[in-house]
């Protein structure tokens, strides 16, 4: 189940600017752009100097959850380490049952569905491995769906299409002023169009030093009927 549930890179940074002289807002929208990507660097450097928990829920039809928590930490070589909580297994809250029958009946259910999250493990696999190409943005890929013609900036909103597959879409909320990114959402697919579209949201917070980060990033493969909460928090700087 470890496996399955091994989300934490969806957890990795999307973020803002450091400082209030970066959270001034450019002259122009090409200005924007370069602002955006010099902060999304910052931010990440920034996110190295802390530690956080993670805690990672699946849903199968919309029931039958399963979570786990693990404490994170970038290494040496920027990848991100995680190590299992010791609560980390914890149960769905189960109903109580008016007879025997129905107690059997109800643990028979949960391994079922326990076995069809484990037989998915290969396809969740590789929809960790798409959201990895899109969380965080990527300062140089941005760069180039500028150059290819597939990025528009209106306002506050920065939409770039074509970013990582042919016809997926990526669309940046940006603070009124500045660069800081308010939301972010994704629509793509693992491996045909339509056949198992992926949608992915991200919703941020703010660390004291101003630093910013993915609180809360919600998953959604709907061809599969699979569901993917991971939730950040408990951020400690290292040594503290």
């Amino acid at each position: 189940m470890k496996t399955c549930v091994g989300f934490v890179a969806l957890l990795l940074a999307a973020a803002a600017p450091l400082s209030s002289s970066m959270r001034q807002a450019p002259a122009g929208g090409a200005d924007r752009v370069a602002a955006l990507k010099q902060a999304l660097a910052a931010n990440k450097t920034a996110l190295k100097q802390y530690t956080w928990v993670e805690t990672t829920e699946i849903t199968l039809k919309g029931e039958e959850k399963k979570q786990e928590r693990k404490q994170c930490a970038y290494a040496a070589d920027g990848s991100v380490t995680k190590t299992p909580l010791a609560d980390a297994a914890a149960a769905p809250a189960q109903q109580p049952q008016s007879s025997s029958r129905r107690r059997g009946g109800g643990a028979v259910k949960k391994a079922i569905v326990s076995n069809k999250i484990e037989d998915m493990k290969e396809y969740i696999a590789k929809v960790k491995a798409l959201v990895q190409e899109y969380v965080p943005p990527d300062p140089e890929r941005i760069q180039a769906a500028k150059s290819a013609g597939n990025m528009s900036l209106e306002g506050a909103t920065l939409t770039l299409k074509n970013y990582v597959k042919p016809g997926d879409s990526m669309v940046i909320g940006l603070a009124p002023t500045g660069t800081a990114i308010q939301t972010f959402n994704l629509k793509s697919y693992v491996e045909k169009p339509k056949d198992d579209d992926v949608t992915l949201s991200v919703t941020y917070g703010a660390l004291p030093d101003g630093t910013s980060y993915p609180q809360r990033t919600v998953v959604d493969v709907a061809a599969k009927k699979i569901g993917v909460t991971v939730t950040n928090s408990d951020y400690r700087k290292l040594g503290s």
